[in-house]
């Protein structure tokens, strides 16, 4: 049989369109957060806002509906046989804007650039998930349960049971078992995430062993505006972020921003990083104290904050760090 024959013989669940719709709710709801996270960038919103408390969480929900329908959507895509046309296509796409997004990153914010975030996971995730679309849904979704499960583990039942000093570089830090995380506006690491994508994977199967797609055929029948964001969500995602930073610039010309509290806004960042690294919260208390108090001290709270300062070279801020570890013990 000719390579054309088989191609013709390959059937595929149509686009639907509501998954489109779901995935363009999830831009907007990325966008909103991404404001947030300018309108803080900007002085606007304390520091620390965007990635505290119930924004954090609203991030991670974000992040996991984008993954599950990473996974969902190979399914919808290559249930039949995968089409590598059209997946290397997609692939080639999506790893191009992650290395945009790094390259950018790392001229505007050397200290903070994107290594491995949303996107880098999708294009790995992707290429990764591929092996997961013959298998039964049920023993994909008990490998996601067993990632999660993982993580669950790592954070909250034996904090750093699977972190290791050796995956603490940006080479190794993107497979998700770091022990101290590497400085990034955007990280995404393929463990755990990578049960988001093959929960959507698990997911699909089982509409497509049940027949459910003809029933999410029926529930959207025309495109809407979130069902054409959702098509061209890779376009959405590139553009999104430079727009909605120049609005908010071309706002502070116009009503500048209140003066930050730096000493608040690092004792609030400075905390959170300390006691995940095992320490005792008073301990943290105290160091995060010592050293806001010495950072300002020496004026380095505003150029640390502008991204100025390269924290593992500079030796200012390593004195600081001896002596306040020294002081807070």
């Amino acid at each position: 049989m000719s390579h054309s024959s088989t191609d013709v013989t390959i059937q595929r669940v149509p686009r639907l369109p509501f998954i489109d719709t779901l995935r363009g709710v999830a831009l907007i709801a990325m966008a909103t957060y991404h404001f947030t996270w300018d309108l803080e960038f900007f002085h606007y919103l304390e520091a620390g806002t965007a990635t505290h408390g119930w924004p954090k969480i609203y991030a991670r929900g974000i992040a996991s509906a984008f993954l599950f329908l990473v996974g969902f959507s190979l399914v919808l895509a290559h249930s039949n046989g995968i089409r590598w046309q059209s997946f290397i296509k997609r692939l080639g796409m999506v790893a191009g804007a992650a290395l945009l997004i790094s390259v950018g990153t790392y001229i505007a914010l050397p200290d903070q650039w994107i290594f491995f975030g949303i996107l880098h996971n999708i294009a790995v995730s992707s290429l990764i998930a591929l092996a997961f679309l013959r298998l039964p849904p049920f023993i994909t979704g008990l490998i996601a349960v067993l990632l999660l499960g993982g993580m669950i583990a790592d954070n909250w039942v034996q904090p750093g049971i699977l972190s290791f000093s050796l995956f603490d570089s940006r080479w190794l830090a993107w497979i998700g078992f770091a022990e101290t995380i590497p400085r990034s506006n955007d990280y995404v690491p393929l463990f755990p995430w990578f049960s988001a994508v093959l929960f959507g994977v698990a997911a699909a199967g089982l509409c497509l062993r049940h027949g459910v797609f003809a029933y999410v055929e029926r529930l959207q029948q025309k495109p809407n505006l979130l069902t054409k964001a959702g098509r061209h969500s890779l376009l959405f995602y590139l553009l999104h972020q430079p727009i909605l930073i120049a609005c908010v610039y071309l706002a502070s010309l116009v009503i500048p921003p209140p003066a930050p509290d730096l000493v608040s806004g690092y004792q609030r960042d400075c905390r959170p990083s300390c006691e995940a690294q095992g320490n005792d919260a008073g301990l943290c208390e105290r160091f995060c104290g010592c050293t806001a108090r010495a950072l300002g001290g020496q004026s380095l709270l505003q150029p640390l904050y502008r991204g100025e300062i390269n924290l593992e070279g500079d030796e200012r801020v390593n004195k600081i760090v001896q002596e306040c570890s020294i002081q807070s013990r």
